[in-house]
């Protein structure tokens, strides 16, 4: 019987990628992944077979990986964490009595939370501006519902050419919860080649910089910062 090992690869970079992630990529003799993923580990898969696809291809991917996996060991990989936005929610849900393991990876958040210090530190969470797959009703209705709550908001797919608009509207909706000297901190390509990050507040935010490749983290109402470094304090008495 073959193995369908889920992957998630971290950021990009072969530097942030776990030990298990890469024993089970070694392992596997068929490596499934969209193409920009797959060119991200080519060091790790010479000499391996690889079925690729484009943008959009996820559920071709998963039932291809799936079918492999009877009678060879398959990896699939997405970058991030597998279970964060990733392939791992897909493959369950498609299964039948394939033999799958879920190896999580670092996700966007919290790669572009070491970059500009320690915003994550106390209740936080992740919100897709993406609507491909949520209606933007429900979106917006997350967004006031963390802002009101006071988590740590970390934005993924926050801005695209199809929907510019959506940071903007994202930002005000959290703009009525929290005052405009809180910190917000925009990494693009975080922990991988074209690194850049900006701290800025949500009163001075520039939303034309930011891009699908961007993380947009919104800090809670106690967070500052210190000496170019963000911080969301965990409450220690210090």
């Amino acid at each position: 019987m073959g193995k369908l090992y889920v992957i998630g690869i971290g950021p990009g970079g072969l530097d942030h990628i776990t030990v298990k992630a890469m024993r089970a990529i070694e392992e596997s003799n068929i490596i499934v992944g969209y193409t920009k993923y797959i060119s991200m580990i080519k060091p790790l898969i010479e000499n391996k077979e690889v079925f690729s696809t484009g943008m959009r291809g996820e559920e071709e991917r998963c039932r291809e990986a799936l079918r492999l996996s009877r009678n060879n060991i398959v990896a699939l990989v997405s970058t991030g964490d597998s279970g964060i936005y990733g392939m791992a929610g897909l493959i369950l849900e498609m299964k039948s009595d394939e033999n799958v393991e879920i190896i999580p990876g670092i996700t966007a958040s919290s790669a572009a939370g070491s970059v500009v210090g320690a915003p994550l530190m106390h209740d936080n969470c992740n919100i897709s501006l993406s609507d491909l797959m949520t209606p933007y009703e429900d979106i917006k209705k997350r967004i006031k519902l963390a802002a009101e709550g006071d988590f740590v908001i970390s934005l993924y797919n926050p801005r695209s050419k199809g929907r510019p608009h959506y940071l903007r509207e994202a930002i005000d909706i959290i703009k009525k919860y929290r005052s405009d000297n809180v910190p917000v901190a925009i990494v693009r390509h975080a922990l991988r080649d074209g690194e850049e990050s900006i701290l800025c507040t949500l009163g001075t935010i520039d939303c034309e910089v930011v891009d699908m490749f961007s993380i947009v983290i919104i800090g809670n109402s106690k967070s500052y910062i210190k000496e170019d470094k963000f911080i969301t304090p965990r409450g220690y008495k210090i």
